[in-house]
């Protein structure tokens, strides 16, 4: 495919989306040549800032709702991936002969550069980041996209083929990928643990969802797996890609793993030292799991194992991933908005030693929450639930022990609470386990609102 392929045709983008991806192609498609329309349920005043960024551009936009000719009368339908399969939308078009795409595939059709790709339910963006920054230290230009917010179409004309690209793929963009019969050059899969079963419906279909990072991948490219998760572990023979692990918790054939304080690399050689648990400022076992990751795949792109270790101290963390907020009165408080799952919440209040107050709740994705449940009572001081999810977190861990459990209407009145809960030593930890939509529009929103309520907050706490 060329992107010159794109002049004069009709191409509705459906989908603009609030994190650039559906704005990325509308721009990329109309500045091809294109005829593009752009569509949402949303309306203006929910997309002004998408909105904002097809200014001066040759773009109709119809909002509010979807037009059926505009799915019917063009030659090609960008769908976002936030749109489900069972869309009537998307079955006009199926009706009427008209092509499906997404803004990652046409990503993956153009792109000249190689082409890291990493999923998992947990950690990706983290894990994918922190492989960009670690590529940073090689000879190649490493550019940073996908779910991660950012479209690259727009950068297809910097993009050369001896750069090297990272991909955060989520399980919605990768279900698609497979309608092009590719998959990325090295592929990292992180975890799998139940998430977006609303969408998928079952842990096999979000599996099946999943599995394109890896089923076209040729005997030249590589991937590397979770050997610690019973799962992924089990996805050696698919795909032709070479296969090699990672592991916190014991020795791999060919891969990395942590042996006490240090990380170690072997593949068919003797092993040689990447990093030092010392090295990561990052919290949690989880995250010691993405740095092996990401650390691996830097070495599978030709970084020098002896440059992970220097690059690894400069990496910060990602906000809303278990991001340090600030001290008061002799308390820590950490916005990990982006633990959007169970399981995601379980590797935050498994993170810290400190007793924890944690703030919990959210839009229902129809997850599992007794292991959350479990994990609470163990580790948490005390728990502060709101949103839809409430009275079923609250069930589980009166299930699991005896954690104290407060309900409060909404995250301003929780922020209260759990300062009120805390005492010096403690660390206050939004780790929601469940979406934001409920009460947010997105997690971002939901991090920048706790991060403002906890920086207003005063000093000197008067108790009784």
């Amino acid at each position: 495919m060329q992107a010159s392929g794109f002049a004069g045709k009709r191409v509705t983008v459906m989908g603009i989306g609030l994190f650039g991806g559906g704005v990325g192609v509308a721009r990329f498609l109309a500045r091809q040549g294109a005829r593009v329309t752009a569509t949402d349920l949303k309306g203006a005043d929910a997309l002004a800032d998408s909105l904002a960024r097809l200014d001066g551009l040759p773009i109709t936009c119809h909002l509010g709702g979807h037009v059926e000719s505009d799915f019917t009368d063009a030659d090609l339908v960008v769908v976002n991936p936030a749109v489900g399969d069972d869309s009537p939308f998307l079955a006009k078009a199926r009706a009427a002969g008209v092509a499906l795409e997404t803004e990652i595939n046409l990503f993956f059709q153009l792109c000249p550069a190689p082409i890291v790709g990493v999923t998992g339910s947990n950690g990706k963006s983290t894990a994918a980041s922190l492989a960009a920054h670690l590529l940073g230290a090689g000879p190649q230009r490493a550019w940073l996209g996908g779910n991660i917010g950012r479209s690259l179409l727009e950068d297809l004309d910097a993009l050369r083929p001896d750069d090297l690209v990272v991909l955060e793929l989520s399980s919605f963009q990768l279900e698609r990928l497979e309608w092009t019969c590719l998959s990325p050059a090295v592929s990292l899969v992180l975890n799998l643990r139940p998430n977006h079963l609303d969408r998928h419906g079952t842990m096999a279909n979000y599996a099946r969802a999943k599995q394109p990072i890896l089923l076209h991948q040729r005997e030249r490219d590589a991937a590397l797996l979770n050997a610690d998760c019973e799962v992924v572990s089990t996805w050696g023979a698919l795909g032709k890609g070479r296969k090699l692990f990672f592991s916190t918790q014991h020795p791999v054939e060919r891969g990395a793993w942590l042996e006490g304080e240090q990380a170690l690399w072997r593949d068919g050689a003797a092993p040689v030292p990447l990093f030092r648990r010392g090295d990561l400022v990052l919290r949690g076992e989880h995250n010691a799991g993405n740095a092996l990751a990401a650390a691996g795949a830097a070495v599978l792109c030709g970084v020098p194992a002896e440059a992970i270790g220097p690059r690894m101290a400069d990496f910060r963390g990602l906000e809303h991933r278990l991001e340090f907020v600030r001290s008061l009165d002799g308390v820590d408080y950490y916005n990990d908005s982006k633990a959007t799952t169970p399981q995601a919440a379980i590797a935050g209040v498994q993170a810290f030693e400190e007793p924890v107050i944690l703030i919990a709740g959210g839009y229902d994705k129809h997850l599992p929450f007794d292991e959350f449940g479990k994990a609470v009572a163990a580790r948490a001081k005390a728990a502060v639930l709101l949103g839809a999810t409430a009275g079923q977190i609250h069930k589980a861990i009166e299930a699991a022990g005896t954690t104290p459990v407060h309900r409060v209407a909404d995250l301003s009145e929780a922020v209260r609470t759990a300062r009120c809960l805390a005492a010096p030593g403690d660390v206050v930890l939004l780790s929601p386990a469940c979406a934001s939509y409920d009460m947010f529009d997105n997690y971002e929103q939901r991090g920048a609102v706790f991060r403002s309520l906890v920086m207003a907050l005063e000093g000197a706490l008067p108790k009784g």
